[in-house]
């Protein structure tokens, strides 16, 4: 178990982020967790003891949700998200985190830009129809780099984002879409002894704080407007993204 207090210091914020975030607020904002939390202890460690967490604040927001998700999305995006989870597992061990971080951070970052211009050229983003070629490939994004670092927010929302669906039914997809991958991550990280001991119990200290973190959120997201909604989605999407490829350039640069 992990007894710094520093590290709690840091711990129980982000800890309420992700909670806000699953919440349904600011879909962005669970992205950043893994790397804050690497500022003080191996990424790996920082994965393993978030991933209990995340599936007991998946149990909370599934309910606030119940029923609110677009199930044909869900069905593109599950094989891809599959497909990830198992490359995310066979490749763990030989895996540079900061390359992931950084391929990540730019993905997010190229989709906000990319986003932005369309509003200054048109006035307006224009609507995007789903496929199933798109739903695959975000979905294994999505499920390997879920499985890395948990940072399969970015993925999603590129692909989720431009259909504009109703605020509900977004979160409400994104919601159950991890609630699934968590579970069934928990096999793999068993498996490879990412889960121990010393992780579940740094883990269970930090538990109370999850049915807050996404209490806090729902608040938020009946509380703000749909416009604003989009628009801070947006805005945590480019933080996440500029803060992963920062991260993962400058550990590169200085191994």
């Amino acid at each position: 178990m992990i007894n710094d207090p520093a590290f709690y210091l840091l711990a129980i914020p982000v800890v309420l982020l992700v909670g806000i975030s699953k919440g349904g607020f600011g879909g962005g904002l669970g992205v950043l967790a893994v790397p804050l939390l690497s500022l003080m202890i191996d990424p790996r460690i920082a994965a393993a003891l978030l991933l209990p967490i995340l599936c007991v604040m998946d149990i909370f927001s599934v309910w606030s949700f119940r029923g609110a998700w677009d199930k044909a999305n869900l069905k593109r995006l599950m094989p891809g998200a599959l497909l990830g989870i198992l490359a995310g597992a066979l490749t763990f061990s030989i895996t540079n985190v900061d390359m992931i971080r950084i391929l990540v951070g730019i993905l997010a970052m190229y989709f906000v830009g990319h986003y932005l211009w369309g509003l200054r050229l048109l006035q307006q983003a224009a609507r995007r129809e789903p496929g199933n070629i798109g739903g695959t490939f975000w979905g294994a994004m999505a499920g390997y780099t879920s499985y890395i670092a948990h940072a399969g927010g970015p993925p999603v929302s590129i692909y989720l984002l431009p259909q504009q669906l109703p605020k509900i039914t977004l979160v409400g997809t994104t919601v159950l879409f991890f609630a699934i991958i968590n579970l069934i991550k928990l096999v793999p990280y068993v498996w490879l002894g990412q889960l121990n001991t010393a992780t579940l119990m740094t883990s269970l200290v930090l538990l109370p704080l999850a049915p807050i973190g996404v209490k806090i959120g729902v608040y938020l997201l009946h509380r703000v407007s749909e416009r604003w909604f989009y628009w801070t989605c947006y805005g945590f999407l480019m933080m996440a993204g500029i803060k992963l490829f920062l991260e993962g350039l400058i550990n590169l640069l200085n191994p």
